[in-house]
């Protein structure tokens, strides 16, 4: 299940040709890779002395306490540490831009960390098995835990990158409230302030979806992984790359030799505008697709798999991907 675009955010509570598809080739960042890393620098320097304002703040003396809370991953952690401000403590355990999330190992520290926590969130889906896996040996009495598949009704096996999709990323928030509220009752209407203010900031990112979609809807890109899926969705952008292929590359297998026929095809006959990559799961396939696009003049977006600088607030980084898309969008359009 997939949502068609940006959901309302409602005020309720809850190889070039002769060259081998399969050759090497090294990363060579387009331009619109380097200028959305200059947009979220400038995004950054607004909002992260804010964020960390309210973030270092001590919790009122009548509050029910700091909340310790545990997210798998940082997209997840800079949400509820938005909804909860000074009085939860959160620590997000995967946030290293240079890692594969798909790949993280947990060590003794984040299974104390589990253990410990009164708010545990993990993304499910086969996505970060490593958290369920901590959570099943802590067995902590009490411990409130918010397995994000299991809240959508999703399953292993589907696209579990939840949160590029607004609709997804909307019923999560309104259950880390009732979470939240259900660990400490006391402090109920500030968190529900609270995730009032982020439902209206999540709505300008909203907005440029829709923007996007205005624009450009039906708009053929290419991505190299499943990572990209639904915000193609949420943007109306048509997402022509096989299916297969992408979700190979997510899971860390090859893809057919089919596929990758297709994909660089697709390239090389003009058919997409952009072509969307994961900064954070490299290989010398995906390289070597980034080397082509480069050499076909194809504009060159970059994502990633968690918050970039893991600094920043979630919809900062989400602005300036969508930034970044657009204007690769643009680029394309006027024929740079």
């Amino acid at each position: 299940m997939t949502s068609a675009g940006p959901e309302s955010r409602s005020a309720e509570a809850p190889p070039p040709a002769g060259s081998s598809p399969l050759g090497s080739g090294t990363r060579r960042p387009g331009r619109t890779g380097r200028t959305a890393l200059v947009v979220l620098a400038v995004l950054a320097l607004v909002s992260v002395t804010a964020y960390a304002a309210w973030t270092s703040q001590a919790p009122s003396r009548s509050s029910g306490g700091v909340i310790q809370v545990v997210a798998a991953e940082n997209f997840w952690g800079s949400l509820v540490a938005q909804i909860g401000g000074p009085h939860v403590q959160v620590l997000s355990i995967v946030t290293d831009p240079n890692a594969d999330p798909h790949e993280y190992t947990a060590n003794t520290t984040d299974a104390r960390a589990v253990a410990d926590a009164q708010l545990v969130i993990v993304n499910g889906a086969g996505y970060d098995t490593w958290a369920q896996g901590l959570i099943s040996a802590s067995n902590s009495p009490g411990q409130v835990v918010l397995n994000v598949a299991d809240l959508l009704g999703q399953k292993e096996g589907v696209n579990p990158h939840f949160w590029y999709d607004p609709g997804y990323v909307n019923a999560t928030i309104a259950q880390m409230l009732v979470d939240l509220t259900t660990v400490d009752k006391p402090d109920s209407s500030y968190f529900q302030q609270q995730y009032f203010a982020l439902q209206t900031s999540l709505g300008h990112t909203d907005a440029r979806m829709s923007e996007i979609r205005a624009k450009f809807g039906g708009t053929h890109v290419a991505s190299t992984e499943s990572i990209f899926q639904y915000l193609a969705n949420a943007t109306g952008l048509d997402l022509v790359s096989p299916y297969s292929f992408m979700k190979a590359v997510a899971e860390g297998i090859d893809p057919s030799f089919n596929d990758i026929t297709t994909f660089y095809n697709q390239l090389r006959n003009d058919n997409v505008s952009v072509l969307v990559y994961n900064e954070q799961t490299v290989t010398p396939l995906t390289g070597n697709i980034e080397l082509n696009a480069t050499e076909l003049h194809i504009p060159i977006v970059a994502v990633t798999e968690t918050i970039q600088p893991p600094n920043v607030p979630f919809q900062t980084w989400m602005e300036a991907e969508l930034i970044g898309l657009e204007n690769a969008l643009n680029q394309k359009a006027l024929g740079q």
